[in-house]
Order: structure tokens, then sequence, then C-alpha cells
């Protein structure tokens, strides 16, 4: 019964599953900006491309 207790006292294990989801969350987060990132840029040097010809 002990140690059933103790297993239960235990929260190492939520807490790296915790820290997983966080992890995963802000990869989400770099991912889906970086998937915005290219049509922007490609925007910008499009625009200043015609200056730095002249």
């Amino acid at each position: 019964m002990k140690k059933l207790l103790a297993f239960k006292k235990q929260e190492e294990g939520a807490t790296a599953i915790e820290y997983a989801l966080i992890a995963s969350i802000v990869g989400l987060g770099i991912v889906s900006g970086l998937q915005m990132l290219p049509p922007a840029l490609n925007a910008l040097f499009t625009s200043i491309g015609p200056f730095l010809n002249n």
C-alpha cells in the first residue's frame, strides 16, 4: 500500500508531460510563423528590386 501511495505522489512524469506539451505548442507556433515568412519576404524584395536596379 505504501508503494502505491508513493507512486501516486510522484509528479515527475506529470511535469515531463507538461513540459512536452508546452514545447510542442511553442514548436507549432514557430512552424506556423515560418510558413508566413517567405511570402512576406518575397513581397518585400519585389518592392525593393526596382530601386536597386536604378
